[in-house]
């Protein structure tokens, strides 16, 4: 009994020492609170994308071609382009910017998304499947007035143990008759990081 407890031993120290080593698994957790402003590493965050698309909103809600139009002019959008080398959702920056536009009430936008899908139905609905007065029929839907696009860039500069990012979101909303940008808006941020010092 004694060879034995002393052959696993061994085997047991080093089961211990690899589960300590491990991954650790957050267990504990509470809300928090998603405007306030943690700059916990060097990465674009939610507090960024949230000043970004306050900016955007605000310009295109204000310009004299939104503004001054007699009906919300309709917008198809384009995701906002990345032209940095930093991972960044555009995605959710330019579903942001769109749902709030939408809140506004003085713009209107047309879901290029699900174009294919819209294709599908009416042909399903021509295939005699739907009953003739809630059958959708070519030829209804609204054509839009401008193309919402934009793209983002960022100039990193690290001196020393000293670290500026600075990040551009440019937007535009483009005559799809004309072809001319009636509105533009841009949004800067500079954000400053110092390296942490290791030791004393």
């Amino acid at each position: 009994m004694r060879k034995i407890l002393i052959i696993q031993l061994p085997l047991l120290i080093a089961v211990l020492v690899a589960s300590g080593c491990g991954p650790k698994a957050y267990t504990k957790g509470e809300y928090d609170d998603p405007t306030r402003v943690e700059l916990l590493d060097d990465k674009f965050n939610e507090a960024d994308m949230q000043q970004m698309a306050d900016t955007i909103v605000k310009a295109m809600v204000a310009c004299d071609y939104v503004r001054n139009a007699k009906k919300p002019p309709v917008v198809i959008v384009e995701r906002v382009q990345n032209r940095t080398e930093e991972h960044i959702d555009m995605q959710s920056m330019t579903d942001k910017i769109r749902t709030a536009l939408i809140k506004s009430g003085k713009v209107r936008f047309v879901n290029k998304k699900e174009r294919e899908t819209l294709e599908d139905e009416y042909q399903y609905h021509e295939s005699g499947n739907v009953s003739g007065p809630t059958a959708k029929k070519r030829g209804g839907q609204t054509g839009a007035d401008y193309i919402f696009s934009g793209a983002m860039a960022t100039n990193v500069q690290e001196v020393g143990g000293e670290k500026y990012i600075y990040y551009k979101l440019t937007m535009n909303m483009t005559n799809l008759e004309t072809s001319v940008i009636d509105c533009v808006e841009e949004k800067e941020l500079r954000k400053h990081y110092e390296k942490q010092r290791v030791g004393l």
